[in-house]
């Protein structure tokens, strides 16, 4: 298990695929930032530009949230040190209904361009039951399954069962998890659980600040403090590959890196 900040850099090439801006700064925002710090190539990719993403539409209707959130994105990503960000432009919360055929086959491509050591995305559950989060669960597991390398770890979102003891009150607060959620992990199973040196968590809260929309009002009610805190924890578990497929990959000829634009 990787439990200290400086065991990410042996995560290698790190491939992220999220649904909503600010779901890959909560999830891995300290991750990304440390593997970039380490050299590490990070390529990120978000499946929605997360126009749905407000309780005031008066003031924020979808067309122009989504072009607020396409740059509070960028420059939250700045702030992480990624330079690599790709979209692949569905509706929010349409991505339940989406023919899984083409974003499973537009990530296998991509999968197969980058060559990531690490591809992170949420669990089967989405972390908080959001029904977009389980879509590209599903999405990018197929997609690893076709075309990661041999090697290649897929690391799903977890959120441990200790974190969520503490902080249930905030999380309860605050509608963080649809009903039913969240889906807990005992420490034991977990392949990552990092605690954020003070300096990268202090980057990590920079980067969600800059996603403003989403984050200002939570940070205001919380303080900075208790915010940090809260985000500060980032924990992953491993997801096996399918028996079949790891055999035929482990028989396959070696992808070769190609880098995107």
């Amino acid at each position: 298990m990787i439990t200290s900040t400086s065991g990410i850099a042996a995560l290698g090439t790190v491939l992220g695929v999220w649904a909503h801006p600010d779901d890959e700064a909560y999830l891995s925002g300290g991750l990304m930032a440390l593997a970039r710090e380490a050299g590490s190539r990070v390529v990120c990719v978000t499946a929605t530009r997360g126009e749905l993403g407000t309780a005031d539409p008066w003031t924020w209707p979808p067309h122009a949230l989504a072009a607020r959130r396409t740059s509070e994105l960028a420059e939250c990503l700045a702030v992480l040190g990624v330079t690599e960000h790709r979209w692949l432009r569905y509706a929010d919360g349409g991505c339940a209904g989406v023919d899984p055929a083409e974003p499973v086959g537009r990530l296998a491509e991509l999968i197969d361009r980058v060559v990531p050591d690490t591809v992170l995305t949420f669990g089967p559950d989405g972390v908080t039951g959001h029904p977009d989060h389980r879509a590209v669960s599903a999405w990018t597991t197929t997609a690893f399954d076709q075309a990661a390398p041999a090697g290649a770890r897929l690391l799903y979102a977890a959120v441990p069962e200790a974190f969520a003891a503490a902080w249930v009150e905030v999380d309860e607060r605050f509608g963080v998890y649809m009903p039913g959620y969240p889906v807990t992990t005992p420490a034991d199973r977990l392949a990552v659980d990092v605690v954020l040196d003070a300096g990268t968590a202090a980057r990590k809260v920079r980067a969600l600040a800059a996603q403003r929309t989403q984050t200002a009002e939570l940070i205001a009610a919380l303080g900075v403090d208790t915010y940090t805190a809260w985000v500060r924890e980032e924990a992953y578990v491993e997801r096996s590959r399918h028996p079949s497929v790891a055999a035929t990959a482990d028989t396959a000829a070696p992808a070769t890196a190609v880098t995107t634009a």
